[in-house]
């Protein structure tokens, strides 16, 4: 594990504070944010990013995007969804599966399985395998998302 010095010389570690939020790169916002809210997260902000704080955070220079915040019922972690306006978003894998090197998923509890999953099912997302328990606690499901995303969703049992 790394360290650094400061200007003592002395060693520090760096602490993270918090989970802030995972980003996931879309092409249709609109469509993945109906996901989400339809999910159970509320639609936090939307709004464009461009400039130099995004051409020198992202690295990518005159680089335009639109990002939505979503977060869950009760507060918590935030899912940022960004569309790339400039430059044109570059093709991911959307049939990637568990194994593909990346973040491969993003994963929520629910309170009902059977139910988030048949809501899935209706709106044409189906299982990436099938429903398994987990030590009589956990039963969890891989959901193929909008865009190709793996969407774990799990309900306590235990």
């Amino acid at each position: 594990m790394a360290s650094s010095m400061d200007t003592t010389g002395a060693r520090f570690m760096p602490v993270a504070r918090r989970f802030d939020h995972i980003g996931i790169t879309v092409a249709d916002l609109d469509l993945v944010i109906d996901f989400f809210v339809a999910l159970g997260l509320e639609l936090e902000g939307r709004m464009f990013v461009e400039g130099e704080f995004l051409d020198t955070v992202c690295g990518i220079p005159h680089s335009r995007t639109e990002i939505a915040l979503l977060k869950p019922p009760g507060d918590g972690t935030r899912l940022e969804l960004a569309r790339w306006v400039r430059p044109d978003a570059v093709p991911g894998s959307p049939g990637a599966m568990a194994n593909e090197l990346g973040l491969r998923n993003v994963a929520f509890e629910v309170d009902d399985l059977r139910a988030a999953v048949d809501w899935a099912a209706s709106e044409g997302y189906g299982l990436v395998g099938g429903i398994g328990e987990y030590g009589g606690v956990w039963k969890m499901a891989y959901v193929r998302g909008p865009e190709g995303l793996i969407v774990s969703l799990a309900q306590r049992i235990g």
